[in-house]
């Protein structure tokens, strides 16, 4: 995302009727708590985490066929699953940064959203993929060299965690890059499940092991990825943030001095790491110059809402839906 505005913009614009609106921005919302990193800071890791994963499932998928290993062949399908999944979040987030235009007015940045949800989608297929292979095995178990899964999972772990790790700063913050966090993390989980797997037939000689591994792992990356995936979802469909609570924003606002009433608050989020807020706010009174630059500057502080427009309306009480 483009970096902090803490200087903000604020307009008022009086067209002489009982209502002003009054439009500002006190600077970027970066997700709750701030951001302070942007997508730029992540390039470098989006870079390496693909060219490492695109090497590993060349060399798996090869090593998983000669050793007649479901588990390797199907971690390797997973594992280019997660090469388009980061390529897709680090779209997501390279749009975000363009600008607006006379279409996108909020420029691109709900892109971010949208790379979040099919990242989990991905996931997902990728689940479903694991879980036939594995099911179409058990009739006829493969004989698997176990020597051969254990090391390359091994090195499955290594690639996994560390392509993880280099999202881990940003993935508390930008529900994007906790998509890409997580599809890492998943994949490291897959290899610790598959080098396990590889252990047990080495020394037992019971081929089922396979494919039962990879149903047990199906279902730990299913868990992961339902909480994403709904969260992705709601974002869509412009729902508060879950880090937001309305009612502790909705009190903030009434508090302000000089309100006697509000309505019509809305608050959704502008892409994985910004969110808008609007509201009808009543006052008896005109407010001063200053009434608004330190509203937005509490709604920026307190709840990381950086882009907020305020409809001034002049009376003691609304009319409805206050």
């Amino acid at each position: 995302m483009p970096p902090h505005d803490h200087h903000g913009h604020d307009h008022a614009h009086d067209h002489g009727k009982p209502h002003k609106h009054d439009h500002g921005h006190a600077g970027h919302s970066h997700g709750p708590g701030g951001h302070h990193h942007g997508p730029l800071t992540f390039d470098r890791a989006f870079a390496i985490g693909i060219s490492l994963n695109i090497v590993f499932v060349i060399v798996e998928f090869g090593l998983g066929f000669v050793s007649q290993s479901v588990a390797l062949m199907a971690d390797a399908g997973h594992n280019l699953s997660d090469v388009l999944g980061l390529a897709v979040a680090w779209a997501g987030a390279t749009l975000a940064r363009r600008g607006a235009t006379k279409r996108f007015t909020y420029g691109f940045k709900a892109s971010t959203i949208l790379a979040a949800l099919l990242n989990a989608l991905l996931l997902l297929m990728a689940m479903g993929a694991i879980v036939f292979e594995a099911v179409m095995r058990f009739g006829e178990p493969a004989h698997v060299k176990g020597a051969v899964v254990v090391v390359v999972a091994a090195i499955g772990i290594l690639v996994n965690a560390a392509t993880a790790w280099l999202f881990a700063r940003g993935q508390k913050s930008d529900i994007n890059l906790r998509g890409a966090y997580l599809h890492m993390a998943a994949d490291a989980t897959v290899s610790a499940g598959v080098m396990l797997a590889g252990v047990a037939i080495w020394f037992t000689g019971a081929n089922w092991i396979d494919p039962a591994t990879s149903i047990v792992v199906s279902a730990i990356i299913f868990w992961q990825t339902w909480g994403l995936l709904r969260e992705t979802i709601e974002m869509s469909l412009n729902a508060v943030p879950r880090a937001i609570d309305i009612d502790q924003v909705e009190a903030a606002l009434k508090a302000l001095p000089g309100v006697s009433a509000m309505h019509d608050l809305h608050i959704w989020p502008m892409s994985t790491t910004e969110t808008v807020l609007t509201a009808h706010l009543v006052m008896a009174d005109t407010p001063g110059a200053t009434f608004l630059a330190e509203a937005q500057t509490m709604l920026h502080e307190r709840f990381a809402i950086g882009h907020a427009t305020i409809q001034i309306e002049q009376g003691e009480a609304c009319a409805t839906g206050c």
